[in-house]
């Protein structure tokens, strides 16, 4: 795939800083940004989602984001559990709604996954699970690039937005 053209300022606090963007792989870099809804009940999960491939068994397609999901829509379920493929430690995620497992995220990455060329994020979730739509620029005229995605605590799209649920729901 190739790499994304880039053209912002160290100026801007809005757009990820030239550290970022040098610790991630041009793949991911040149990615389409998701936002991701629970597949039962059309919940919003994420809004930081990217389309991946399972390290441990690349022939498995799934959605990862490197911020926790939205605490009001889903929580971590059960106990930590590893799979036959490598020795990370994971932990189901369901939605609080409809009660469905979502996906899994990482609570532990094992050495093996973290040598691999990956994306950082430690948020999965299962392509049957979740149904997923492009995510546009600001403007609202392009489709968001994880180039040119705003830094997790700048992206007021992802924010957490528990407190707001709470304050609106009481």
């Amino acid at each position: 795939m190739p790499s994304t053209t880039l053209s912002t300022s160290s100026s801007s606090s809005n757009i990820q800083d030239d550290d970022d963007l040098q610790n991630m792989h041009h793949h991911f870099r040149s990615k389409t940004v998701c936002k991701l809804n629970c597949a039962h009940c059309d919940n919003s999960v994420c809004a930081r989602g990217m389309k991946a491939m399972l390290l441990a068994d690349t022939r498995i397609e799934l959605y990862s984001t490197d911020v926790p999901p939205f605490s009001y829509v889903v929580q971590l379920v059960g106990e930590d559990y590893m799979t036959q493929n490598c020795q990370c430690k994971i932990r189901d995620v369901a939605c609080l709604t409809c009660g469905n497992v979502l996906g899994y995220h990482i609570t532990q990455p094992c050495q093996q996954c973290m040598e691999a060329c990956n994306n950082g994020h430690l948020w999965m979730f299962h392509t049957e699970a979740v149904t997923s739509e492009e995510r546009l620029d600001p403007e609202g005229k392009k489709i968001l690039l994880w180039a040119h995605l705003p830094r997790a605590e700048k992206d007021t799209e992802a924010v957490n937005s528990e407190d707001e649920y709470e304050q609106c729901c009481r």
